[in-house]
């Protein structure tokens, strides 16, 4: 039995949580909003993340960062805009016996870095880091629908211990020394799934949302690529298999608020109706990466405009349709 800190009470958080409570481990979740963990209590479930999912009374909820003293595994189940403000407040309680997990998914904005180079800036050092990525909706994870997902960390010996700890009989765990390309593939899904939603919005059909996809994958792979990422990782799990599930799926947040901006709703007030929406965050750090590395991003540089620069959806769709010709293949342009 280990001893399993997770630190963030939304969906996914709690979801690991549950996963490591049936498989024995000891949990702790915390959180800053003490009205969050007492509804929990209260309702024995967490109404607006995980409803009708029951969160037993020996996972611990806490509001004090004292819950790491003594972990094994410090899981951070944080949007990434929050990143590095919850790693600074709990680097004081880090130490090098324990691994910490990133599960969030995101660029910072500012930095244009990925999470786990906000992680390794701010925590001290010998410090042993995983990422944790791929196709899991915490509302299915939470239920225990056989999910799979991949552990990413340069020290391989940190990542099997968190394969170990935290696979089950319904949570499949793969490895992998790709750490960048998982982390790309991880973020930049959320910016193609709310292109989906806004195709989905617009009413366009299946054959758009497949070109849309697969040239968003294309993206995707020629960003992580110039950032240092491997070819292989893209088609994998925290590549193609989280582009898919996040496009498809009403769960996705992302997704959700698409459909809106597609409808016509204005996108910040998509954003702030559906919650947490990773693509949005992301948008503006991944074009204006690409524009550093010169990396051509089609898609990308079209939902920015829309986002952020109010750009029309339609106007975006003929613009991307009418894009010079050019073999399928050809790289970064």
């Amino acid at each position: 039995m280990a001893n399993i800190t997770i630190l963030g009470s939304g969906g996914f958080g709690l979801s690991l949580a549950l996963t490591a409570h049936r498989s024995g481990h000891a949990v702790k979740v915390w959180s800053k909003f003490s009205d969050e963990l007492e509804a929990i209590r209260r309702d024995g479930e967490h109404k607006q993340k995980l409803p009708g999912v029951p969160i037993p009374a020996e996972i611990e909820l806490t509001d004090s960062m004292n819950c790491i003293n003594g972990s094994d595994l410090v899981v951070f189940g944080i949007p990434s805009r929050f990143v590095r403000d919850t790693v600074r407040l709990a680097a004081p309680y880090i130490n090098s016996s324990m691994i910490v997990v990133n599960t969030g998914k995101g660029l910072e904005e500012g930095s244009l870095k990925t999470l786990s180079q906000v992680f390794l800036e701010e925590l001290p050092e010998n410090i042993s880091l995983v990422t944790l990525t791929g196709p899991s909706h915490a509302e299915e994870v939470g239920r225990g629908v056989p999910t799979t997902i991949v552990a990413a960390s340069d020290n391989g010996s940190a990542a099997a211990k968190v394969q170990e700890l935290l696979s089950s009989q319904t949570l499949r765990i793969y490895l992998s020394s790709d750490v960048i390309g998982c982390e790309v593939g991880g973020a930049l899904k959320n910016i193609i799934a709310l292109c989906a939603g806004i195709c989905d919005g617009l009413g366009c059909g299946d054959n758009t949302k497949a070109a849309l996809m697969t040239r968003g994958m294309n993206e995707i792979t020629n960003l992580g690529l110039a950032m240092g990422g491997k070819r292989d990782t893209f088609s994998g799990l925290s590549g193609v298999g989280d582009l898919i599930v996040t496009c498809c799926s009403m769960h996705s947040r992302n997704r959700r608020a698409g459909i809106l901006i597609g409808e016509g709703m204005d996108p910040e007030e998509a954003v702030n109706m559906v919650g947490t929406v990773e693509g949005y965050y992301c948008c503006h750090a991944a074009w204006k990466l690409a524009c550093k590395l010169g990396v051509t991003m089609p898609i990308t540089e079209q939902l920015h405009n829309i986002l952020f620069e109010g750009g029309d959806v339609k106007d975006a769709l003929s613009a991307l349709m009418s894009r010079p010709r050019k073999h399928e293949w050809e790289p970064f342009d």
